[in-house]
Protein backbone atom coordinates (compact mmCIF):
# COMPACT_ATOMS: atom_id res chain seq x y z
CA UNK A 1 0.00 0.00 0.00
CA UNK A 2 1.56 3.47 -0.67
CA UNK A 3 1.90 5.57 2.15
CA UNK A 4 2.67 9.46 2.21
CA UNK A 5 4.30 11.81 5.35
CA UNK A 6 4.18 15.35 5.13
CA UNK A 7 6.27 17.62 7.52
CA UNK A 8 7.07 20.53 7.84
CA UNK A 9 10.46 21.89 9.95
CA UNK A 10 12.87 24.70 11.06
CA UNK A 11 16.69 24.43 10.17
CA UNK A 12 18.84 24.16 13.24
CA UNK A 13 20.85 28.02 13.52
CA UNK A 14 24.34 25.08 13.44
CA UNK A 15 23.57 23.58 10.12
CA UNK A 16 25.82 25.89 7.35
CA UNK A 17 23.38 26.80 4.26
CA UNK A 18 26.15 24.94 2.38
CA UNK A 19 25.84 21.63 3.89
CA UNK A 20 22.26 21.11 2.29
CA UNK A 21 22.79 19.64 -0.87
CA UNK A 22 25.75 16.38 1.02
CA UNK A 23 22.14 16.18 3.09
CA UNK A 24 19.95 16.02 0.31
CA UNK A 25 22.49 13.64 -1.93
CA UNK A 26 22.39 11.67 1.82
CA UNK A 27 18.84 11.02 1.67
CA UNK A 28 18.12 10.51 -1.93
CA UNK A 29 20.70 6.90 -0.98
CA UNK A 30 18.59 6.06 1.71
CA UNK A 31 15.55 6.50 0.31
CA UNK A 32 16.86 4.98 -3.11
CA UNK A 33 17.35 1.88 -0.87
CA UNK A 34 13.69 1.59 0.73
CA UNK A 35 11.91 2.47 -2.29
CA UNK A 36 10.37 5.99 -1.03
CA UNK A 37 10.43 8.52 -3.22
CA UNK A 38 9.04 12.48 -3.10
CA UNK A 39 10.92 15.93 -2.57
CA UNK A 40 12.32 18.36 -0.54
CA UNK A 41 11.43 21.91 -0.53
CA UNK A 42 13.28 24.35 1.35
CA UNK A 43 12.92 28.61 1.71
CA UNK A 44 15.78 29.40 3.65
CA UNK A 45 14.51 28.84 6.70
CA UNK A 46 12.29 25.81 6.59
CA UNK A 47 12.09 22.54 5.49
CA UNK A 48 8.67 20.76 3.61
CA UNK A 49 9.63 17.28 2.77
CA UNK A 50 6.43 15.05 0.91
CA UNK A 51 7.46 11.07 1.49
CA UNK A 52 5.94 8.61 -0.62
CA UNK A 53 6.42 5.01 -0.58
CA UNK A 54 5.86 1.47 1.13
CA UNK A 55 4.12 2.21 4.20
CA UNK A 56 6.81 0.14 6.43
CA UNK A 57 9.74 1.85 4.57
CA UNK A 58 8.29 5.23 4.54
CA UNK A 59 7.21 5.18 8.64
CA UNK A 60 10.94 3.99 9.19
CA UNK A 61 12.27 6.93 7.33
CA UNK A 62 10.40 9.07 8.89
CA UNK A 63 11.45 8.09 12.58
CA UNK A 64 14.94 8.48 11.55
CA UNK A 65 14.15 12.56 10.21
CA UNK A 66 12.35 13.09 13.60
CA UNK A 67 15.16 12.00 15.42
CA UNK A 68 18.05 14.44 12.77
CA UNK A 69 19.20 17.39 15.23
CA UNK A 70 19.84 19.56 11.91
CA UNK A 71 16.21 20.64 12.20
CA UNK A 72 13.82 21.32 14.92
CA UNK A 73 9.69 22.11 15.24
CA UNK A 74 9.12 19.39 13.74
CA UNK A 75 5.02 19.17 12.48
CA UNK A 76 3.46 16.32 10.55
CA UNK A 77 0.83 17.82 8.47
CA UNK A 78 -0.21 14.81 6.62
CA UNK A 79 0.06 11.29 6.73
CA UNK A 80 -2.50 9.20 3.94
CA UNK A 81 -2.53 6.78 1.08
CA UNK A 82 -2.87 7.28 -2.46
CA UNK A 83 -3.19 5.33 -5.63
CA UNK A 84 -0.19 6.76 -6.91
CA UNK A 85 2.96 9.01 -6.28
CA UNK A 86 3.36 12.40 -6.79
CA UNK A 87 6.86 12.34 -7.18
CA UNK A 88 7.74 9.13 -8.72
CA UNK A 89 11.02 10.04 -10.78
CA UNK A 90 12.36 12.52 -7.75
CA UNK A 91 14.61 10.37 -5.17
CA UNK A 92 15.11 13.55 -2.57
CA UNK A 93 15.70 16.28 -4.64
CA UNK A 94 16.54 19.60 -3.26
CA UNK A 95 14.01 21.82 -4.44
CA UNK A 96 15.53 25.76 -3.38
CA UNK A 97 12.60 28.16 -3.07
CA UNK A 98 14.71 30.82 -3.29
CA UNK A 99 16.01 30.22 -6.46
CA UNK A 100 12.94 31.10 -8.16
CA UNK A 101 10.29 33.73 -9.03
CA UNK A 102 7.71 33.91 -6.62
CA UNK A 103 5.70 33.65 -9.59
CA UNK A 104 6.53 30.77 -11.51
CA UNK A 105 8.04 28.87 -8.16
CA UNK A 106 4.86 26.63 -8.13
CA UNK A 107 4.78 25.84 -11.64
CA UNK A 108 8.41 24.95 -11.15
CA UNK A 109 8.07 22.65 -8.26
CA UNK A 110 4.85 20.84 -10.28
CA UNK A 111 7.14 20.16 -13.00
CA UNK A 112 9.15 17.70 -10.84
CA UNK A 113 6.26 15.61 -10.11
CA UNK A 114 4.50 12.88 -11.79
CA UNK A 115 0.71 12.85 -11.04
CA UNK A 116 -1.29 12.23 -13.65
CA UNK A 117 -3.83 15.24 -12.44
CA UNK A 118 -1.58 17.63 -10.29
CA UNK A 119 -3.65 20.00 -8.75
CA UNK A 120 -6.92 19.05 -11.11
CA UNK A 121 -9.11 16.94 -8.16
CA UNK A 122 -7.61 19.09 -5.28
CA UNK A 123 -5.14 16.32 -4.27
CA UNK A 124 -4.71 17.54 -0.11
CA UNK A 125 -0.92 16.80 -0.59
CA UNK A 126 0.02 19.30 -3.49
CA UNK A 127 -2.59 21.39 -1.89
CA UNK A 128 -0.25 21.56 1.56
CA UNK A 129 2.81 21.96 -1.36
CA UNK A 130 1.35 24.59 -2.76
CA UNK A 131 0.64 26.71 0.68
CA UNK A 132 4.44 26.75 1.28
CA UNK A 133 5.56 27.12 -2.02
CA UNK A 134 3.86 30.45 -2.18
CA UNK A 135 4.05 31.06 1.27
CA UNK A 136 0.47 31.97 2.25
CA UNK A 137 0.21 30.60 5.27
CA UNK A 138 3.31 31.16 7.75
CA UNK A 139 1.49 33.51 10.44
CA UNK A 140 0.27 29.90 11.19
CA UNK A 141 4.12 28.77 12.00
CA UNK A 142 4.58 28.75 15.80
CA UNK A 143 8.59 28.27 16.33
CA UNK A 144 8.95 26.80 19.89
CA UNK A 145 12.45 26.70 21.86
CA UNK A 146 13.15 22.88 23.08
CA UNK A 147 11.81 22.09 26.24
CA UNK A 148 14.48 22.33 28.46
CA UNK A 149 14.39 25.88 28.25
CA UNK A 150 11.92 25.86 30.76
CA UNK A 151 11.92 24.66 34.01
CA UNK A 152 8.62 24.10 36.32
CA UNK A 153 10.13 25.39 40.32
CA UNK A 154 7.28 23.78 42.64
CA UNK A 155 5.67 26.38 44.81
CA UNK A 156 5.86 25.36 48.87
CA UNK A 157 1.99 26.40 49.52
CA UNK A 158 -0.25 23.49 49.67
CA UNK A 159 -3.13 23.22 51.10
CA UNK A 160 -4.81 19.52 53.04
CA UNK A 161 -7.14 18.33 54.98
CA UNK A 162 -6.11 16.30 57.85
CA UNK A 163 -9.45 14.57 57.94
CA UNK A 164 -12.21 13.85 55.73
CA UNK A 165 -14.98 16.32 55.63
CA UNK A 166 -18.49 14.28 55.49
CA UNK A 167 -16.74 11.93 53.91
CA UNK A 168 -18.11 8.61 52.70
CA UNK A 169 -16.92 5.05 52.37
CA UNK A 170 -17.57 5.21 48.67
CA UNK A 171 -15.79 8.13 47.22
CA UNK A 172 -13.43 11.52 48.06
CA UNK A 173 -13.16 14.24 45.74
CA UNK A 174 -9.24 15.02 44.59
CA UNK A 175 -8.47 19.18 43.36
CA UNK A 176 -6.58 20.43 40.28
CA UNK A 177 -5.88 24.04 39.63
CA UNK A 178 -6.55 25.39 36.26
CA UNK A 179 -4.07 28.78 35.65
CA UNK A 180 -2.70 30.96 33.82
CA UNK A 181 1.30 30.38 34.00
CA UNK A 182 2.81 33.50 32.97
CA UNK A 183 0.68 35.62 35.22
CA UNK A 184 1.44 33.08 37.99
CA UNK A 185 -2.05 33.18 38.96
CA UNK A 186 -4.55 30.21 39.87
CA UNK A 187 -7.74 30.65 38.10
CA UNK A 188 -9.89 27.50 39.34
CA UNK A 189 -9.95 24.12 40.90
CA UNK A 190 -11.69 21.45 39.69
CA UNK A 191 -13.13 19.11 42.13
CA UNK A 192 -13.39 15.53 40.57
CA UNK A 193 -14.75 12.52 42.06
CA UNK A 194 -11.90 9.69 43.44
CA UNK A 195 -13.83 6.55 44.29
CA UNK A 196 -12.46 4.24 46.71
CA UNK A 197 -11.92 1.38 44.37
CA UNK A 198 -10.12 2.95 42.16
CA UNK A 199 -11.56 3.17 39.31
CA UNK A 200 -12.59 6.58 37.49
CA UNK A 201 -15.33 8.38 38.49
CA UNK A 202 -16.95 7.69 35.05
CA UNK A 203 -16.51 4.08 35.46
CA UNK A 204 -17.79 4.15 39.29
CA UNK A 205 -20.77 5.53 38.00
CA UNK A 206 -21.60 3.53 34.64
CA UNK A 207 -21.49 0.47 37.31
CA UNK A 208 -24.62 1.76 39.21
CA UNK A 209 -28.02 1.37 38.60
CA UNK A 210 -29.57 3.41 35.77
CA UNK A 211 -32.04 4.70 38.76
CA UNK A 212 -28.90 5.72 40.98
CA UNK A 213 -26.73 7.09 38.94
CA UNK A 214 -27.88 9.90 38.16
CA UNK A 215 -29.02 10.67 41.91
CA UNK A 216 -25.52 9.40 43.32
CA UNK A 217 -23.81 12.04 40.78
CA UNK A 218 -25.42 14.96 41.55
CA UNK A 219 -25.87 14.39 45.53
CA UNK A 220 -22.15 13.78 45.87
CA UNK A 221 -21.16 17.36 44.73
CA UNK A 222 -22.66 17.85 48.76
CA UNK A 223 -19.06 16.56 49.92
CA UNK A 224 -17.23 18.78 46.99
CA UNK A 225 -18.72 22.11 48.21
CA UNK A 226 -18.16 20.87 51.69
CA UNK A 227 -14.25 20.23 51.06
CA UNK A 228 -14.06 23.38 49.37
CA UNK A 229 -15.13 25.52 51.97
CA UNK A 230 -12.98 23.26 54.84
CA UNK A 231 -10.21 24.10 51.94
CA UNK A 232 -10.77 27.89 51.78
CA UNK A 233 -11.42 28.71 48.06
CA UNK A 234 -12.27 32.50 48.59
CA UNK A 235 -11.60 34.22 45.32
CA UNK A 236 -11.58 31.17 43.48
CA UNK A 237 -13.93 29.39 40.94
CA UNK A 238 -14.85 25.89 41.74
CA UNK A 239 -15.63 23.33 38.64
CA UNK A 240 -17.46 20.51 38.93
CA UNK A 241 -18.80 17.49 36.83
CA UNK A 242 -21.73 16.56 36.47
CA UNK A 243 -23.39 14.19 33.56
CA UNK A 244 -25.96 16.10 31.45
CA UNK A 245 -28.94 13.62 32.44
CA UNK A 246 -28.45 14.01 35.82
CA UNK A 247 -29.64 17.57 35.47
CA UNK A 248 -32.35 15.94 33.83
CA UNK A 249 -33.58 12.86 35.84
CA UNK A 250 -32.71 13.84 39.18
CA UNK A 251 -36.10 16.39 40.45
CA UNK A 252 -35.05 20.01 41.56
CA UNK A 253 -31.41 19.23 40.47
CA UNK A 254 -30.54 22.93 39.98
CA UNK A 255 -32.45 23.61 43.52
CA UNK A 256 -30.37 20.85 45.22
CA UNK A 257 -27.15 23.07 43.98
CA UNK A 258 -27.76 25.86 44.62
CA UNK A 259 -28.84 24.78 48.29
CA UNK A 260 -25.42 23.34 49.06
CA UNK A 261 -23.58 26.04 47.58
CA UNK A 262 -25.09 29.03 49.62
CA UNK A 263 -25.11 26.13 52.71
CA UNK A 264 -21.43 25.96 52.51
CA UNK A 265 -20.53 29.66 52.59
CA UNK A 266 -20.03 29.60 48.03
CA UNK A 267 -21.56 31.86 46.08
CA UNK A 268 -22.98 30.67 42.15
CA UNK A 269 -20.79 33.07 40.63
CA UNK A 270 -18.14 31.03 42.10
CA UNK A 271 -19.24 27.36 40.40
CA UNK A 272 -18.85 25.94 36.92
CA UNK A 273 -21.03 22.41 36.19
CA UNK A 274 -18.54 21.15 33.51
CA UNK A 275 -20.82 18.61 31.12
CA UNK A 276 -18.86 16.08 28.38
CA UNK A 277 -20.04 16.28 25.07
CA UNK A 278 -19.74 12.73 24.99
CA UNK A 279 -22.61 12.34 27.88
CA UNK A 280 -25.78 11.18 26.58
CA UNK A 281 -28.56 14.23 26.81
CA UNK A 282 -31.77 12.87 25.94
CA UNK A 283 -35.36 14.63 26.59
CA UNK A 284 -33.34 17.74 25.16
CA UNK A 285 -36.52 20.13 26.09
CA UNK A 286 -36.28 19.42 29.86
CA UNK A 287 -32.67 19.65 29.61
CA UNK A 288 -32.39 22.91 27.89
CA UNK A 289 -34.80 23.88 30.43
CA UNK A 290 -32.43 22.80 33.42
CA UNK A 291 -29.49 24.96 31.45
CA UNK A 292 -31.00 27.83 31.30
CA UNK A 293 -32.03 27.69 35.50
CA UNK A 294 -28.52 26.66 35.99
CA UNK A 295 -27.32 29.76 34.07
CA UNK A 296 -30.60 32.29 35.34
CA UNK A 297 -29.01 31.42 39.05
CA UNK A 298 -25.29 32.75 38.09
CA UNK A 299 -23.98 29.15 37.85
CA UNK A 300 -21.60 29.28 34.88
CA UNK A 301 -21.19 26.40 32.26
CA UNK A 302 -18.47 24.63 30.76
CA UNK A 303 -18.20 21.95 28.19
CA UNK A 304 -15.48 19.27 29.03
CA UNK A 305 -13.13 17.06 26.71
CA UNK A 306 -14.14 19.25 23.65
CA UNK A 307 -13.70 17.57 20.67
CA UNK A 308 -14.12 13.96 22.23
CA UNK A 309 -17.65 13.41 21.31
CA UNK A 310 -19.91 14.51 18.24
CA UNK A 311 -21.33 16.77 19.91
CA UNK A 312 -19.47 19.84 20.75
CA UNK A 313 -20.24 22.03 18.00
CA UNK A 314 -24.44 21.27 18.91
CA UNK A 315 -23.86 22.02 22.44
CA UNK A 316 -21.81 25.37 21.60
CA UNK A 317 -24.55 26.58 18.96
CA UNK A 318 -27.56 25.67 21.30
CA UNK A 319 -26.31 26.16 25.33
CA UNK A 320 -23.48 28.65 24.39
CA UNK A 321 -20.92 27.46 27.12
CA UNK A 322 -18.54 30.34 29.41
CA UNK A 323 -15.75 28.11 29.01
CA UNK A 324 -14.96 24.79 26.86
CA UNK A 325 -11.94 22.47 27.86
CA UNK A 326 -10.07 21.12 24.91
CA UNK A 327 -9.96 17.27 25.27
CA UNK A 328 -6.57 15.74 26.35
CA UNK A 329 -5.86 13.67 23.45
CA UNK A 330 -6.26 17.02 20.97
CA UNK A 331 -3.56 18.23 23.33
CA UNK A 332 -1.20 15.21 23.46
CA UNK A 333 1.72 16.26 21.18
CA UNK A 334 0.28 19.18 19.11
CA UNK A 335 3.03 20.60 18.96
CA UNK A 336 4.21 17.62 16.34
CA UNK A 337 0.64 17.69 14.71
CA UNK A 338 -0.35 19.58 11.88
CA UNK A 339 -4.22 18.70 11.97
CA UNK A 340 -4.58 18.79 16.08
CA UNK A 341 -2.59 22.92 15.78
CA UNK A 342 -5.53 23.33 12.77
CA UNK A 343 -8.34 22.03 15.38
CA UNK A 344 -7.05 24.45 18.33
CA UNK A 345 -6.89 27.13 15.99
CA UNK A 346 -10.54 26.82 14.85
CA UNK A 347 -11.56 26.26 18.77
CA UNK A 348 -9.76 29.56 19.26
CA UNK A 349 -11.09 31.44 16.48
CA UNK A 350 -15.04 30.49 17.11
CA UNK A 351 -14.42 30.92 20.77
CA UNK A 352 -12.66 33.96 20.41
CA UNK A 353 -15.78 35.02 18.40
CA UNK A 354 -18.32 34.15 20.73
CA UNK A 355 -16.29 34.98 24.06
CA UNK A 356 -16.36 31.65 25.40
CA UNK A 357 -12.84 31.12 27.31
CA UNK A 358 -10.73 28.64 26.25
CA UNK A 359 -8.60 26.35 28.83
CA UNK A 360 -6.03 23.41 27.90
CA UNK A 361 -6.97 20.29 29.84
CA UNK A 362 -4.48 17.29 30.50
CA UNK A 363 -0.60 19.22 29.75
CA UNK A 364 2.09 17.01 30.53
CA UNK A 365 4.83 18.61 28.33
CA UNK A 366 6.93 21.66 27.74
CA UNK A 367 6.55 21.55 24.11
CA UNK A 368 2.74 21.25 24.66
CA UNK A 369 2.36 24.42 26.74
CA UNK A 370 4.47 26.90 24.94
CA UNK A 371 2.68 25.76 21.09
CA UNK A 372 -0.52 26.62 22.91
CA UNK A 373 0.47 29.42 24.67
CA UNK A 374 1.62 30.84 21.29
CA UNK A 375 -1.51 30.31 19.60
CA UNK A 376 -3.37 32.33 22.24
CA UNK A 377 -4.18 29.88 25.15
CA UNK A 378 -4.10 31.11 27.85
CA UNK A 379 -5.30 29.07 30.85
CA UNK A 380 -4.42 25.40 31.28
CA UNK A 381 -4.58 22.44 33.70
CA UNK A 382 -1.92 18.74 33.76
CA UNK A 383 0.43 17.43 35.59
CA UNK A 384 3.33 19.38 34.22
CA UNK A 385 2.02 21.92 36.53
CA UNK A 386 -0.01 20.35 39.53
CA UNK A 387 -1.03 16.57 39.50
CA UNK A 388 -4.84 16.26 41.35
CA UNK A 389 -4.55 16.27 45.19
CA UNK A 390 -6.81 13.82 47.43
CA UNK A 391 -8.76 15.93 49.53
CA UNK A 392 -6.29 19.06 48.99
CA UNK A 393 -5.15 21.56 46.75
CA UNK A 394 -1.64 20.83 45.37
CA UNK A 395 1.35 23.52 44.97
CA UNK A 396 1.84 24.70 41.51
CA UNK A 397 5.04 23.92 40.01
CA UNK A 398 5.55 27.42 37.95
CA UNK A 399 7.70 27.68 34.98
CA UNK A 400 11.08 29.73 34.90
CA UNK A 401 13.09 30.16 31.82
CA UNK A 402 16.52 28.99 31.71
CA UNK A 403 18.99 31.39 31.94
CA UNK A 404 21.09 29.63 28.78
CA UNK A 405 17.58 30.66 27.01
Amino acid sequence: MLSTIIYRSHISDEVPLKTLAKLAVEANKVNESHNVTGILLFNGTHFFQLLEGPEDAVLAIYDGICRDPRHHNLVELMRDYAPARRFGNVGMELFDLREYDQAKVLQAVLDKGTSKYQLTYDDRALQFLRVFAEATERENYFEIPPGDAWEFIAESSKRSLKEAVAATDDYSFVFQPIIDPLSRQVVSLEAVMQPASGVSSSEYLAQLPREERYEVDLKSKKLAFALAKKLGIDGLTLSINLLPMSLVVVPEAVDFLLQEIHANGLVPEQIVVEVTENGAIARADEFAAAIRKLKASGISLAIDDFGAGSAGLLLLAQFQPDKIKIDRNIIHDVHKSGPKQAIVQAILKCCSSLQITVIAEGVTKPEEWMWLESAGVCHFQGALFAAPELNGIPAVAWPEKVEAW
